[in-house]
């Protein structure tokens, strides 16, 4: 079996070293690509896994490559020799938001394995959520083979490359509407005179415990808000108020934003 080439070692590249290494996998079995010599540095100091400022290097022997770069570098990254060479048998995977199949299966020789992935930040403590959509080439052996690496940092989901910028929408994207909640519900915990520590255990713990009890409920999430929505009383008459100020539709149209804007930058790559 060959090694596992990562090109990018930024938090993508290294949430994923980081949760192979957890699951088990052996740091001389993964090989990261990183051209900034410090960061470079950093990653085989801190994971022991070989780094190298040189594709070729890199991809030699893999039976997976995974592209963690930003979208706008998959291009450049995509006409590197090594990659142009590669066999059928290697099994290429864009992490990048936006870069679609075609692209990937295009810029590459005809017949190259190729999947394209959206995952999410979460993956940096194993909890994250990766789409994965298989190109046209693709075997059913290196599917399962890329979902088991992709489940070290998290749950995999198969798609298809359709649904893929509503995925980045709902999951890719997510958490940052997440913090960003997180953020407003502790500057109104301060503006109501809590102390800006207390407000932050407060928010932090009450959306990390919903999002447990979501989880791990059978339950819808409107039942769940029900459960806790006692006749006028003060959840009611805070959702009221949210719903009010076009809380709903906020997520309808940022959703939305994030799907086009993902599809935009798919019609650039």
């Amino acid at each position: 079996m060959g090694h596992i080439a990562v090109i990018g070692g930024g938090k993508i590249g290294e949430a994923l070293v980081a949760g192979l290494l957890a699951a088990g996998r052996e740091p001389g079995r993964i090989r990261v690509v990183n051209r900034r010599p410090e960061r470079g540095n950093y990653l085989h100091r801190t994971y022991h896994v070989g780094v190298s400022d040189s594709i070729e290097e890199v991809v030699d022997g893999a039976d997976a490559v995974f592209i963690c770069t930003k979208p706008k570098d998959v291009t450049s990254v995509l006409a590197d020799p090594a990659l142009q060479d590669i066999g059928d048998d290697v099994a290429v995977v864009s992490m990048a938001a936006g870069i679609t199949i075609a692209t990937l299966e295009e810029a590459l020789s005809a017949g190259t394995s190729v999947f394209r992935a959206m995952p999410n930040t979460p993956m940096l403590i194993s909890k994250g959520v990766t789409a994965l959509a298989p190109g046209r080439f693709t075997t059913e052996q290196q599917l399962d083979y890329i979902t088991e690496i992709l489940e070290s940092v998290g749950i995999v989901v198969v798609v298809d490359e359709a649904d893929m910028d509503a995925v980045t929408a709902v999951a890719g994207s997510s958490p940052a509407y997440v913090f960003l909640l997180a953020e407003a519900l502790i500057d109104s915990g301060v503006s109501l005179g809590l102390s800006r520590e207390l407000a932050s255990t407060l928010a932090l713990a009450s959306i990390g415990g919903a999002a447990d009890l979501m989880e791990q409920s059978s339950s819808e999430p409107s039942v769940l808000r029900a459960n806790v929505s006692s006749p006028a009383g003060t959840t009611v008459a805070a959702v009221e108020s949210l719903e009010s100020s076009g809380f709903r539709a906020a997520f309808f149209k940022a959703t939305r934003a994030c799907a086009e804007r993902s599809a935009q930058i798919g019609r650039r790559g």
